[in-house]
């Protein structure tokens, strides 16, 4: 704002006003308030990011909370070893199915819904090699003569966790071993960028032997 600007802006402002001596005090108080006025207004321009840095901070905070959904599933899913059984089971109250199982950490730490069995849990989500496997991820079977029989979620280090058939309880299992390779079907990741924070966790865990003998039918 010109000198000529304030100075019509303050004989507007100040018309009513018949004593001179105060028609002089009052622009001087206006002009001085406006010059103050002006370094703060260009202060606060400076200080606001750009669209770049805001888009930049948006994808950070996504990212960040790719991070902590993955960390938190794979987490919740631990505290579940040890659930019992039960052929289309839906809570650890009364007993989790392999499919369950699944359904339950998800719609406990994420809120989706997924459905019901395995097999249409294998068509959500993209798939993904076994090389490129991260925590989060879903990893299915044919442990009942059909593919997609059998999902679990994969920890890291070539661990999953899953709900096995009945008798059996939530267990950590390893790909490593020749039962689940030889049953293999393929992955799928639900969440967009996992970690390979929680492996850690699950290294300390052993896994539970696999015995084929107690491992028909489940959903």
């Amino acid at each position: 704002m010109t000198a000529a600007l304030l100075n019509e802006a303050v004989s507007r402002t100040i018309a009513p006003v018949r004593a001179p001596h105060l028609n002089r005090v009052a622009a001087g108080l206006l002009v001085f308030c406006v010059a103050a006025l002006i370094p703060t207004a260009a202060a606060q321009t400076r200080d606001e990011p750009s669209l770049a840095a805001t888009a930049a901070a948006t994808v950070k905070a996504a990212a960040a909370n790719a991070l902590a959904t993955a960390e938190n599933l794979s987490i919740f899913a631990l505290g579940l070893i040890g659930v019992n059984y039960r052929w289309g089971g839906t809570s650890p109250e009364t007993g989790l199915d392999c499919s369950g199982l699944v359904r339950y950490v998800f719609s406990q730490v994420t809120g989706v819904t997924l459905p019901h069995s395995s097999q249409a849990m294998s068509r959500v989500g993209s798939g993904v090699s076994v090389d490129d496997l991260q925590p989060g991820d879903l990893v299915f079977f044919n442990t009942r003569r059909f593919a997609f029989s059998h999902v679990g979620i994969y920890l890291g280090d070539n661990r999953f966790l899953h709900a096995p058939s009945a008798g059996r309880e939530v267990e950590i299992a390893t790909l490593d071993k020749f039962y689940w390779q030889k049953r293999f079907n393929g992955a799928r990741r639900l969440i967009g960028v996992l970690p390979a924070l929680v492996p850690a966790l699950v290294a300390e865990a052993i896994a539970a032997p696999v015995d084929a003998a107690s491992f028909p039918p489940d959903p």
